[in-house]
């Protein structure tokens, strides 16, 4: 329950303060308006017959919440073994809370970022709302129905995911976003009511336009100044006024215009970001100040050079990721989420897809900051469903609305250069899907007329090999939204073999690939020969019945899908070509859901660069090796094999001419990349020891690397990623545990189970292992290692101090790492 002698007093000292700031000072732009509103939630899951007898069980909670994460997996589930395999159900939210006698005289709103789904909210017994679309973001007025002083004022939230499937994916359930509770003066800058553009940029100056949306909800006309100053790096850069007059129970516009003289661009190596501080002053007071982030940057798709930032080429290496954390499921952490973002930018994407659905704000303000090219996209379903209890069932009602709100939301993020308005869509290859097409594209033009739009957009039933002239078809029907004039980018899915032919089938519109490859691979299982490509399944439509026993995948790049590639056959045609601009991978991470090519008892995806647990797989050093000026040289697999098994080795290299490599000193031959290569191999009889690549350019050792046969499971080491956090309750952690022999070489097969323990003011958030068939909790104490790695994710609480981790497991030493708290 949320005490008011703790946090009503420290709001009000919030607004106080945010009143009386001098205009021009720093901290007045670091004042926000809304306070988070996620402590202290009481949930319930059930029917709501039970909710008030004695046999509720209502528990107190913080959100960021996702209920389905502590479920046990079955196949029985609704979701199915496509969703994960976890539950669904009815929920229910309630939380209690006062506010001082002064605020009457504000508006006060409540904000959630994302409810998935279908959710319905009550603030002291009066209905505001419904919001079936589970991944889009809402505001309440809860202003008119409010008490003041000592009352209590008590806000419900129903949530429905019950009806399922409704996703083919993961979709976590709950109050899965953040919540917000925001207080205005009646005269003030609405939700969303900024919009920030730079219609003029070179290196020299940059024309900002800020378009300033005001309300007036007083009962009277209302006078005053509009002024909106620039900063960057905390620095007032430029400023500018102007006055205004809005009638009473209105709204009005403003626009202002600003030049910036030598601006900083934002790039995706240098990713610049100014901010904009928008205050409405009255008789010389501010009532009002609205932060609104936003970076300079100019940009273009060309017919010829793919696409264009700042004046220069850049070729978009990105990949599709959905929402979910991998063990701590959908409920939004922002400090996991930036280290997939880290994960990701040290392999070298630049891009991120936000597959198939508006993504939580925290990770646009992360692509910001870290410089990625974002492609936004809105559906994964429009009229036709793809799931019994799709979204298509709101769809005539709700989709205008979800659409501009995700517009209006983001339009000012510089790290989205396009909106993409629908992801595979049955509809593209129909009239219909033309219209809609259209249809959203005319909505995206009038919410933002700055970005491109595109469409993933789905390959040819048939594909010939040999004929690469591109013939969308459902059987012999061509793509109508292709061909509907609603898309200033051509999306494609997959197809590969299509794109060098990009510039005769459409010539007077740019590329982008919006979905490619579809390789799959566990980590750290290899299969021989490696040099032979599988295809798994053999067609889409059929059951598979091939593949290994226990459900695994070889990480030898050699496994794909029927309607994708290998990472390397891929790369290496978008590499190729100018004009194509870039492409997004399916998937940067492993997720929950979509086992593709088995069913149960695999429960999460098997598509990743990095596993569900953020362990990279071997593709991962292909791209790093691509994509990066940093040295890489990469040898896979382990050394681990029976003795005379014939063994294939890989090397991704690069800033080198040539690797060389070694078995226990004796040289096995010097190996060059030919033509578009991207590794080289070697094969022979396994014979163990130690394994040694050298790789050299000019003569001159680059890079070594080793790889030892291991003896066996002897001792647990622990890596945290960061061994000083936050003590705010939400800052991770994440703990790598190897298994090693008794020298510190990586026992390849080990799976023990690994228990862990925490001292000190901490808790544990997640175990993984990156296992797509393990059946063990995310949320337990002890997780079973997949080729001898375990990660533990740990949570801090809000005391300073420090906190000590162990990890145990039969026959094996303990491990114990420190994590600070401060």
């Amino acid at each position: 329950m949320l005490q008011k002698r703790y946090i009503f007093p420290a709001l009000i000292l919030f607004f106080s303060f945010l009143y009386s700031c001098e205009n021009s000072s720093s901290e007045a732009r670091q004042v926000e308006r809304k306070i988070s509103f996620n402590e202290d939630w009481q949930f319930f899951l059930g029917d709501s017959s039970k909710m008030a007898s004695s046999e509720a069980q209502w528990r107190t909670l913080n959100v960021p919440h996702d209920w389905s994460i502590e479920g046990d997996f079955s196949p029985e589930h609704p979701a199915g073994v496509g969703g994960g395999a976890l539950p669904g159900g009815l929920g229910w939210y309630k939380k209690s809370f006062t506010l001082a006698a002064k605020d009457s005289t504000k508006l006060t709103a409540v904000t959630f970022d994302g409810v998935y789904q279908d959710s319905e909210i009550w603030i002291n017994g009066s209905y505001l709302g419904n919001r079936p679309n589970g991944y889009i973001g809402f505001q309440y007025d809860l202003t008119p129905y409010l008490n003041y002083g000592d009352e209590q004022n008590e806000i419900l939230v129903k949530v429905n995911n019950a009806d399922q499937p409704n996703s083919r994916w993961y979709s976590g359930s709950g109050i899965y976003r953040n919540v917000w509770l925001e207080q205005t003066d009646k005269l003030h800058v609405p939700q969303w009511g900024t919009f920030v553009t730079t219609p003029k940029v070179s290196r020299d100056s940059a024309l900002v336009q800020v378009e300033v949306r005001l309300a007036n909800k007083y009962s009277g006309v209302k006078n005053g100044i509009l002024e909106t100053s620039l900063y960057y790096k905390d620095q007032e850069v430029a400023s500018v006024t102007a006055e205004f007059e809005i009638q009473a129970q209105d709204t009005s516009e403003v626009t202002q215009q600003i030049t910036v003289s030598q601006p900083q661009l934002w790039s995706t190596e240098d990713p610049q970001l100014y901010s904009a501080v928008t205050r409405i002053k009255v008789e010389g007071e501010v009532i009002d100040q609205y932060t609104t982030q936003f970076g300079i940057r100019d940009f273009k798709f060309d017919l010829e050079k793919g696409f264009i930032l700042n004046g220069e080429q850049v070729k978009i290496k990105g990949v599709n990721n959905h929402h979910d954390l991998g063990p701590l499921g959908a409920a939004v952490n922002k400090r996991a989420i930036e280290r997939q973002l880290e994960i990701m930018k040290e392999m070298g994407v630049n891009g991120i897809r936000t597959a198939h659905n508006p993504p939580a704000p925290e990770l646009l303000e992360l692509t910001d900051k870290m410089g990625f090219i974002v492609m936004a996209e809105s559906f994964d379903m429009w009229e036709r469903a793809k799931t019994e209890n799709a979204y298509s069932n709101f769809w005539d009602e709700w989709h205008e609305r979800d659409m501009k709100d995700m517009l209006l939301r983001d339009r000012n993020h510089p790290s989205i250069f396009i909106w993409s308005i629908g992801n595979e869509v049955p509809e593209q290859w129909s009239e219909r899907g033309a219209e809609i097409g259209r249809e959203l594209a005319r909505i995206t033009k009038e919410v933002d007329p700055t970005r491109p739009v595109t469409a993933g957009m789905n390959p040819p039933v048939h594909t010939n090999e040999d004929d690469v002239t591109l013939q969308f078809d459902e059987p012999q029907q061509p793509n109508a939204l292709a061909g509907s004039g609603a898309l200033d980018l051509i999306g494609y899915n997959y197809a590969h073999q299509t794109y060098p032919k990009h510039q005769v089938n459409f010539p007077n519109t740019p590329f982008i690939a919006t979905e490619t490859t579809s390789a799959l691979a566990t980590r750290g299982y290899y299969e021989f020969p490696s040099d032979t490509t599988k295809i798994w399944p053999v067609r889409w439509d059929l059951p598979f019945d091939g593949g290994n026993a226990d459900n695994t995948v070889s990480a030898f790049d050699q496994v794909r899908t029927p309607w994708g590639s290998t990472h390397e056959t891929t790369w290496k045609i978008i590499k190729k070509h100018d004009f194509l601009s870039g492409f997004y991978i399916w998937t940067g991470f492993d997720y929950l859901g979509e086992p593709t090519p088995y069913g149960w008892p695999s429960r999460s995806s098997y598509f990743g660069i990095v596993d569900l647990a953020g362990f990279p797989k071997d593709s991962y050093y292909m791209y790093k090796s691509e994509w990066t000026n940093e040295p890489v040289l990469h040898l896979l697999p382990h050394w681990n094999w029976e003795e005379g098994q014939t063994v294939d080795v890989w090397a991704y290299y690069n800033n080198a001419d040539e690797v060389e490599l070694f078995l226990n000193g004796e040289s096995m031959g010097t190996k060059k990349k030919q033509g578009d290569d991207l590794h080289v191999m070697w094969r022979f009889p396994f014979k163990k020891g130690i394994l040694k690549a050298v790789s050299r350019k000019d003569g001159q050792v680059v890079l070594e690397r080793e790889v030892k046969t291991a003896g066996e499971p002897a001792m647990l080491k622990m890596q945290p990623d960061r061994q000083t956090i936050k003590a705010d309750g939400q800052d991770l952690s994440f703990i790598t545990v190897n298994i090693t022999d008794e020298d510190g070489t990586i026992a390849p097969r080990a799976n023990n189970v690994i228990h862990f323990e925490v001292t000190g003011n901490a808790e544990i958030a997640g175990v993984a292992s990156g296992d797509p068939t393990s059946h063990e909790s995310f949320k337990g104490s002890s997780h079973s290692a997949l080729s001898g790695k375990v990660l533990v994710i740990i949570r801090a609480g809000k005391e300073a101090g420090p906190v000590e981790v162990t990890a145990t497991a039969n026959s094996l030493q303990i491990a114990t790492t420190t994590i600070n708290l401060e």
